[in-house]
């Protein structure tokens, strides 16, 4: 078992405390004022356990197994709602970040060529959907999913999402010790920080729990349009704070939540809306990390 007596200690010591306002100066090319990325997560869902998520609660208040309604609302979303995706991303010569579990490139194979073939970055989302707490070897579940990312893409992901986030007070020591270079798990700045690992360092890139349909659709069960309300409200101030100092902004979708009918177009209107703005880079979480690491080599 994790001792937590020290628990506030090796959180707090990852990363110095750093005001945006008083940080050496970053450039992004062209003095654009913020990198928007999109992250695409794809999740295996086992239909013989319970489901991450649910839509639809149980009869009676009774958990049943199987849960075929909940698994079905998920299962809708890689047999057409991830190919909204595609087309959205695509038809705007855009490319996503794929947090794919290791074990979904066996199970949504076809969606996960897709994605290869768009020249999507992969990024590691756990072997399965399950949290980091609940998995009994976190070290060779990092492994497997590295391994099975770069047996079928041909490279190794650089960047890691845990499954809801969640991190033990190891999990951030082993991603790096596994040759990770970047997470996105710690939504605690505009700009990339550098985290310190029991044998060297990590990158934190900018995700967003904000700005991110389980949250809005799934948790707080907001109407269709708020991916784009929220997304160009959230856009618009990153722009404006920008002009000093350039911002990362993170969008993060679900197949089965912004890929169903009622919701894709909104997710267009928000991709239209910034890329009507000069001064934005459309990015993958390893070309941020390539222009931090850059901006930064120096210091």
């Amino acid at each position: 078992m994790t001792d937590l007596s020290n628990a506030a200690d090796v959180i707090r010591n990852r990363l110095s405390y750093e005001p945006i306002t008083e940080r050496p100066n970053l450039r992004l090319p062209g003095d654009a004022r913020v990198a928007v990325w999109t992250i695409v997560n794809v999740e295996n869902w086992s239909p013989d356990g319970p489901m991450p998520r649910s839509v639809l609660p149980p009869p009676m208040g009774q958990p049943l197994l199987p849960d075929v309604p909940n698994w079905a609302w998920h299962e809708y979303g890689m047999r057409v709602g991830f190919w909204r995706f595609l087309d959205a991303l695509g038809s705007r010569g855009l490319r996503a970040t794929f947090a794919v579990n290791g074990s979904a490139c066996r199970v949504y194979e076809k969606a996960c060529a897709a994605a290869r073939d768009a020249g999507w970055e992969f990024m590691g989302h756990g072997f399965v959907q399950r949290p980091m707490h609940r998995v009994e070897d976190q070290a060779a579940a990092i492994q497997d999913t590295i391994s099975t990312i770069r047996d079928f893409t041909g490279r190794a992901p650089r960047g890691w999402e845990s499954p809801g986030l969640t991190e033990t007070l190891e999990t951030l020591d082993l991603l790096s010790e596994a040759g990770l270079e970047y997470v996105c798990d710690w939504c605690l700045d505009d700009q990339p920080v550098r985290m310190k690992t029991r044998n060297g360092s990590i990158v934190s890139v900018p995700y967003t729990v904000e700005i991110n349909d389980v949250v809005m659709s799934a948790i707080q069960q907001q109407r269709s349009d708020e991916i784009l309300l929220r997304g160009r409200d959230q856009f618009d101030r990153l722009y404006q704070d920008g002009a000093t100092t350039p911002r990362i902004m993170a969008i993060s979708i679900h197949p089965y939540l912004t890929g169903v009918p009622h919701r894709i177009k909104y997710l267009e209107a928000l991709y239209d809306y910034i890329l009507g703005h000069e001064g934005v880079v459309m990015w993958t979480g390893e070309e941020i990390l390539d222009w931090y690491q850059s901006q930064t080599a120096a210091r």
